[in-house]
């Protein structure tokens, strides 16, 4: 019998309680016109408060829907109903996941592992299986962020290296490109990849406070531009035009910058936004070139509208609280101070979340997809081993998805379905999806008397699971 390998967790990876909001200020969102086009999008804006799916169906048959069919906004409302709670699969690695993503088409899913393998799972018509491992080259501790190309052909991937790398999807073997971003410091890290709409150039932050772009086409770095005073830990592109460009640092500040106009020999931000009292871990756009969230070692998500930047006091601000701190997320735990309900002068974002750890890595956040949910909810990883699910209108949590045995890095929702992806510390990567919890007689039967018993196919590497979440 073929037998997994123990992943050892730390003492100090085991579960941590988070200190939750449980009133949550939403006076800026309140004001600013996301709410609308969330309201919109989730098909809320203006109705009954009943929003039961009988009533929504009973609605349709009177003909009260337009084309005599659900709006996009109702079908977001009517999936509400059925977010993910239930674990439906399980692989299991031998060292830690670091990075779980769907493809933009949600047919592939990618992990990365510190086990310096790349597995690709087959996400074809509610499938979830792995059909290829690509060992990773120039790996140092870990592969660090991937990202798929947007013809879904190759992906990149990035470690503690001078190269980011490339290597294809499909075929019988392996082709690995390196692309050289020639740093000048010697011990060099790219912590965050995205690649712009049309793979023509990859963008990339580094620990050497630094943005990178390399054009593809040249095959050649083009930009390195000093941006942040410490660690740049996250990157993203603000919409499909790759012009606006995001950043975060660990000097708690995130950055906007317009790929236009931006020179090496003098880098100009667009703007900046302040508020974040650490580091910030991750940044996820929203894809409209208005807005994004970001997570931060301050143990809080913000939600930024760009059209509303920082005065140069709330930069200082945020510059100040964090020379202030004399903690190491890493591998310490949240100072009590750390955790108290407080906003600096200035801050200039909509809405602030609470409910979630950031320890020991950078956990990852992200909006929930457009096309099933209308991006109302945002969603992350957690130091206590959870999958937090936040309202974003309301900044309360409204699912909890609870199995890991240390913090989720990573996670992913499947852009079409309702399918949660969390990549764990503890080794293991979970699939969540929705399970029904109470049943009728009627619907445990295929037919008069026969009973419907269902199984589960289990192996030691992968297996169908059938654990619910806990709230």
């Amino acid at each position: 019998m073929r037998m997994r390998r123990k992943t050892w967790i730390w003492p100090r990876y085991w579960h941590t309680s988070c200190a939750v909001d449980t009133a949550p200020d939403t006076a800026g969102l309140d004001h600013n016109e996301i709410k609308t086009q969330i309201l919109l999008a989730a098909g809320k804006l203006g109705s009954s408060t009943d929003c039961s799916i009988p009533r929504l169906l009973l609605q349709r048959e009177k003909g009260r829907c337009r084309n005599d069919s659900f709006s996009p906004g109702e079908c977001s409302r009517m999936v509400s109903h059925f977010l993910p709670n239930y674990l439906g699969y399980t692989d299991s690695y031998a060292q830690k996941a670091f990075c779980g993503i769907y493809s933009q088409d949600g047919r592939i899913f990618m992990s990365a592992c510190q086990d310096q393998n790349i597995r690709l799972y087959d996400c074809h018509s509610g499938r979830f299986k792995k059909f290829k491992t690509v060992k990773a080259r120039d790996v140092g501790w870990s592969v660090l962020d991937v990202a798929f190309t947007p013809d879904r052909g190759q992906f990149l991937y990035s470690s503690w290296s001078d190269y980011i790398h490339m290597c294809n999807i499909y075929g019988d073997s392996d082709t690995h490109t390196a692309l050289d971003l020639s740093p000048s410091n010697r011990r060099f890290a790219v912590f965050s990849i995205t690649v712009s709409s049309d793979s023509r150039e990859v963008l990339g932050g580094a620990n050497d406070g630094c943005l990178y772009v390399f054009d593809r086409e040249q095959n050649t770095r083009t930009l390195r531009i000093d941006a942040h005073e410490d660690d740049v830990n996250a990157v993203a592109f603000a919409d499909a035009s790759s012009h606006i460009l995001f950043s975060g640092g660990d000097d708690a500040l995130c950055k906007v910058w317009d790929r236009r106009t931006l020179r090496e020999d003098n880098p100009q931000t667009v703007g900046v936004l302040a508020g974040h009292q650490d580091g910030v871990t991750f940044i996820d756009s929203k894809n409209d070139a208005r807005y994004l969230i970001s997570n931060s070692k301050d143990q809080t998500i913000k939600l930024w509208d760009i059209r509303r930047f920082s005065s140069h006091e709330a930069q200082e601000a945020s510059r100040r609280a964090v020379t202030q701190q004399n903690w190491d997320y890493r591998w310490q735990q949240v100072p009590k101070r750390a955790l108290r309900k407080q906003s600096l002068p200035g801050d200039s974002s909509l809405m602030t979340y609470r409910g979630h750890g950031v320890l020991h890595t950078l956990i990852r956040c992200r909006f929930s997809p457009a096309f099933s949910t209308g991006q109302q909810y945002i969603y992350t990883g957690c130091c206590s081993g959870k999958v937090i699910v936040y309202d974003l209108l309301t900044g309360m949590i409204v699912k909890k998805l609870t199995n890991h045995k240390a913090c989720v890095r990573d996670v992913s929702w499947h852009p079409y379905e309702e399918k949660i992806v969390s990549s764990s510390w503890d080794g293991f990567l979970r699939l969540w999806e929705y399970r029904q919890a109470e049943y009728y007689d009627d619907d445990l039967h295929d037919a008069p008397g026969e009973a419907l018993e269902p199984r589960a196919k289990r192996s030691t590497r992968a297996t169908r699971t059938g654990t619910p979440s806990s709230l």
